[in-house]
């Protein structure tokens, strides 16, 4: 499930007929958005209900442009006006999408994808760009508008930078069509197909090989964010509240070189209630790795403590959820280091450094980590002292 999003003028269809081009199933939510309210559905007498009959056409439709007039700069009228179409609309695509085929990748159309709050909804959010002005230019060319008009559609949707903090790609729509199309073709292949393949597969997308460890990314804890807003929403039917999930890890400690893999860890009563939740996890694209897992108690009464590790089918974003008892120790260690690297510039430091010499001595990612472990027990005791002297709660 992709959501499709960017502001008026964007290019946003040309983007949809593209991926259709390649056998993407198109929910184009804007035509469903007339379909509710066509006349002779529920929808339809609802708006007349609340709006009165001057929004009703010659035709017997309802009369688009002037129910937008009515709504436009009214926030009330607006509101009630999306409370009879968006539960339609989400019903609508959920009947769509159920009749998919098993291997199809389903791409939501949705305008205010972002205003809505549906991004997380959705295993990918694709948004389309377009400079303000070219977007102006092609509104007014294009659909009509005057400039003032074009200007004000614009004005009232989301900004370019909150609907940049939702997408997990962005597509620059400045360039002519052949562009366009070559950046959708590369996306198609590398991307959305081999996701599509290893969430039907129910696999993870396979690891490094190697242990490549990279400059700070000031990227990563947003897409921790997204990450940790789609496992909330996939599991919050399941929990009847949100998931306790967090970023943990070297990609979670500003300034510290990691790999470039987005660790989290969802906290859990009991490892059956991981397991209860597994398929879920799975179904939103995090399937559980096979083998089993346990974490190093660094000293703890009980050497080791088991655990459930599910990794992301996205080939592009590599994740590890770490699925751990709430007060296990395992689950301390990992908010205890996050926050002591976090606290203590000389110990992050000191940690960077010796990443980069097991690197150079560990060409394998095996090695690489059998390498960090006297170094995770010293952590262990210097993050214990730090706790102690400052009061450090997990949390």
């Amino acid at each position: 499930m992709v959501g499709l999003t960017g502001g008026i003028g964007a290019g946003k269809s040309a983007v949809a007929g593209a991926l259709v081009d390649r056998g993407a199933v198109l929910i184009d939510a804007d035509q469903l958005a007339r379909e509710v309210v066509a006349a002779g559905t529920t929808g339809f007498a609802e708006v007349v209900e609340a709006f009165g009959a001057t929004v009703v056409g010659p035709d017997g439709q309802l009369d688009r442009p002037a129910l937008g007039a009515r709504v436009f700069g009214d926030e009330a009228a607006r509101r009630r006006l999306e409370s009879i179409i968006h539960p339609r609309v989400r019903a609508r695509t959920a009947e769509l999408a159920a009749h998919a085929p098993a291997d199809a990748i389903v791409v939501n159309d949705v305008p205010l994808l972002v205003e809505t709050g549906l991004a997380p909804s959705y295993h990918l959010v694709i948004v389309v760009e377009a400079d303000a002005e070219t977007r102006v230019a092609r509104l007014v060319g294009q659909r009509r508008m005057t400039r003032e008009e074009a200007t004000a559609r614009i004005a009232a949707q989301a900004d370019d930078a909150r609907r940049r903090a939702a997408a997990d790609i962005v597509i620059d729509n400045e360039a002519g069509l052949a562009e366009l199309d070559a950046r959708v073709d590369a996306l198609w292949h590398a991307r959305l197909r081999p996701y599509e393949e290893n969430l039907r597969a129910g696999r993870a997308a396979p690891g490094q090989a190697e242990p490549r460890v990279v400059a700070p990314d000031p990227a990563w804890p947003a897409q921790a964010e997204r990450g940790i807003a789609r496992i909330r929403h996939a599991l919050r039917s399941r929990l009847g509240r949100d998931a306790d999930v967090t970023h943990i890890g070297s990609t979670a400690v500003p300034g510290l070189p990691a790999k470039d893999l987005i660790d989290l860890m969802l906290a859990v009563e009991t490892l059956a209630e991981a397991d209860a939740l597994a398929d879920s996890l799975a179904a939103a694209g995090l399937p559980r790795r096979p083998g089993e897992w346990a974490d190093n108690a660094r000293g703890i009464p009980g050497e080791t403590w088991p655990k459930r590790l599910h990794g992301s089918a996205d080939p592009d974003r590599p994740v590890n959820l770490h699925v751990r008892v709430a007060g296990s120790p395992g689950w301390r260690f990992a908010l205890l280091m996050r926050d002591h690297l976090r606290a203590v510039p000389q110990a992050r430091d000191e940690y960077a450094e010796a990443k980069r010499n097991w690197t150079r001595e560990h060409p394998d990612v095996g090695s690489y980590a059998e390498a960090k472990e006297p170094w995770f027990d010293a952590e262990a005791w210097a993050a214990n002292d730090w706790a102690e002297r400052t009061g450090w709660q997990p949390g």
